[in-house]
């Protein structure tokens, strides 16, 4: 059977997704032909990569059989937490800092507390270990020892960090010795010993619960290749003399968490989580559960007591005939479908009755409590990592709803439905800056697709490209597809396809340029949007209503960007405003409301991000 071009670029490039223009520029670039046929006087020098000695043009070129090459993405790694050093706090003891330190300001006593710091032995990582050593070569006062006992701010300090498990933190990370209120007098050099590590212990618990607070615990570089974000700077010696002069240690302490309502919202989810128990009413729906419209399933029974459970009462009133009267039969009746369909489109599902993955989901509330509060954790984590104030204008992409969401004004403007990278071709998590709109775009074909799915073809049929109307190029001169040696190195060959209506890439594109390749564009394959499930690209971003998103990040009407579409020319038109974007992945997050949802983990990673807890908690906790 003889395929049609539109039928083979489906098949072949369902996956696309785009990287970089090329520079192809066949207009004026000198053609195999007339190079052959001497029509332009040039000295002829062979291409990378092109096969200069054929006798008939498109002949295959003999080769031995070889592997084929293939190109593959970023990997995860084994989670390497930060090493503890030991806080160099012995300069404390010198004779001269001691000296310089009047009885009027320190009470009795302190002398010998300062010379016990020679004997101090507490453990940080390097950050906070520095920012105490600097902190203390500074300070002439102790901030948490009054006389021969600790002051009220400490007791504040402990109890804030001993809560540090309410804002997704780890209390065991900030834990300290505390000197018992009681000691034998006799023996002073052992209570200043206590006394001194408790003050150099507590402000390194400080330091450390501040920049975990600030900007995460986890350093997303060391998860994965797929993970980019550059990490935030902690000013933490300002941080300890804030704390140290402020007359509100809790406040101070607590602000250093985000504000913003996406963090308040996944704070207060977690403390409703940890307030709840799984109960014995979950509604359990058999694994590998899938029904279908006149199908008969003994789950039947549990489906609709899914639905009486997490359906609106709206739902519910709709179909209470229908709900009163099934009577656990495993039939799966019109009546019923109807009303599978309806809970279906009320949570956002493609409503076609067909009850699998995603509506089990659904029916029976998704996670267990212990799922949600993990995830709840490690959004909060993830949220440390994104700026504290997103932009009163920004776009936001959360890879594991499938759905980007447009904000003017801080508020969400409109949301849609996205198609982002499949497992094995997975997009970033990153932040950037949306620049372009292309508008009639060319598609230059990663090297990754050139390699891994043309390459096959290619060897075959050299022709390939040539029939499929795309242009190639060998350091950047344009040459028929027929007259690269496909057995050779591709590393100069640069392939692209021209704006048509079959083009990958739709009518339009949206760049933010990121060492990733990746962007939002328009797609031919408008069925993946009607999947619940659409890990289905090879890592950008598709979207469903493409010039709904060009006309906001441009701030013109949508029939503006029509236009310049049905002009025919490709065009790039600048975003002039300041917009952040952001690639991100969280299965736990709020919606509009401050609902908190929950996602699948479709690319796996909080399991990464839990295992990175775990490394970190273990070097942290190390007896030094």
């Amino acid at each position: 059977m003889k395929l049609t071009k539109t039928a083979v670029l489906a098949a072949a490039l369902a996956l696309s997704c785009a990287t970089v223009s090329l520079n192809a520029t066949p207009a004026n670039a000198l053609t195999v032909m007339e190079w052959l046929n001497g029509k332009k006087k040039q000295k002829a020098e062979p291409l990378p990569g092109v096969d200069t000695g054929f006798a008939v043009p498109g002949a295959k070129v003999k080769q031995e059989a070889k592997p084929l090459p293939r190109v593959t993405g970023p990997r995860y790694y084994t989670y390497k937490a930060d090493a503890l050093k030991r806080v160099a706090v012995d300069k404390l003891a010198d004779p001269v800092i001691t000296s310089s330190i009047s009885a009027t300001v320190q009470p009795a006593g302190d002398a010998g507390i300062r010379a016990a710091f020679a004997t101090v032995d507490v453990r940080a990582t390097e950050g906070p270990a520095k920012a105490v050593e600097s902190f203390y070569g500074q300070q002439k006062k102790f901030v948490w020892i009054d006389g021969t006992g600790i002051n009220e701010k400490a007791k504040t300090a402990i109890a804030v960090l001993a809560d540090a498990a309410s804002v997704g933190l780890d209390p065991w990370d900030y834990a300290v010795k505390i000197p018992s209120d009681s000691f034998d007098s006799a023996d002073m050099n052992k209570r200043y010993g206590e006394l001194a590590t408790f003050e150099v212990a507590l402000s390194a618990a400080v330091a450390t619960y501040v920049q975990d607070a600030v900007r995460g615990r986890i350093d997303p570089n060391k998860i994965s290749g797929y993970h980019d974000f550059k990490r935030k700077d902690v000013n933490l010696v300002a941080a300890l003399k804030n704390v140290a002069m402020s007359s509100n240690v809790k406040g101070y302490l607590e602000s250093r968490s985000p504000a913003s309502a996406d963090f308040q919202a996944l704070k207060a989810e977690l403390a409703k989580l940890k307030a709840e128990t799984a109960g014995d009413d979950r509604v359990v729906i058999a694994d590998g559960t899938l029904l279908k419209p006149g199908q008969s399933n003994p789950e039947l029974a549990n489906i609709v007591k899914g639905i009486v459970k997490h359906g609106s009462d709206a739902l519910k009133t709709d179909h209470s005939v229908t709900i009163a009267t099934y009577a656990g039969t495993p039939d799966y009746t019109p009546e019923l479908v109807a009303l599978v369909e309806a809970f279906q489109k009320e949570n956002g599902l493609k409503p076609d009755g067909v009850v699998g993955k995603a509506s089990i989901r659904k029916m029976t509330g998704g996670d267990s409590v212990a799922d949600k509060v993990a995830k709840v954790e490690v959004a909060l984590e993830q949220a440390r990592w994104l700026p504290v104030d997103l932009g009163a204008r920004h776009v936001f992409i959360n890879q594991p709803a499938f759905q980007v969401y447009y904000y003017e004004d801080g508020a969400e403007k409109f949301s849609m439905r996205t198609v982002v990278g499949s497992k094995s071709n997975q997009t970033y998590f990153f932040e950037d800056k949306v620049q372009t709109v292309e508008v009639n775009p060319y598609w230059g074909v990663p090297q990754s697709i050139i390699i891994n799915e043309m390459l096959p073809k290619l060897r075959n049929d050299p022709n390939y490209l040539d029939r499929m109307g795309y242009e190639v190029a060998v350091g950047g001169r344009a040459v028929p597809s027929s007259s690269v040696n496909w057995y050779g190195s591709t590393s100069g060959v640069s392939v692209r396809q021209p704006p048509s209506g079959d083009n990958a890439l739709g009518e339009l594109k949206i760049l933010f340029p990121n060492s990733h390749a990746i962007y939002m564009h328009d797609t031919p394959s408008k069925s993946f949007f009607k999947k619940d499930m659409r890990a289905l690209s090879h890592g950008c971003v598709r979207l469903a209503e493409p010039r709904k998103m060009a006309a906001a990040v441009l701030g013109v009407s949508e029939d503006e960007v029509g236009k310049e579409i049905a002009a025919g020319r490709n065009k790039a038109l600048p975003v002039k405003a300041d917009i952040p974007i952001y690639i991100a992945y969280f299965t736990a997050w709020p919606n509009k409301d401050g609902v908190v949802e929950f996602f699948d983990d479709v690319y796996g990673r909080d399991d990464y991000m839990r295992k990175a807890f775990a490394a970190t908690q273990k070097a942290r906790q190390v007896e030094g």
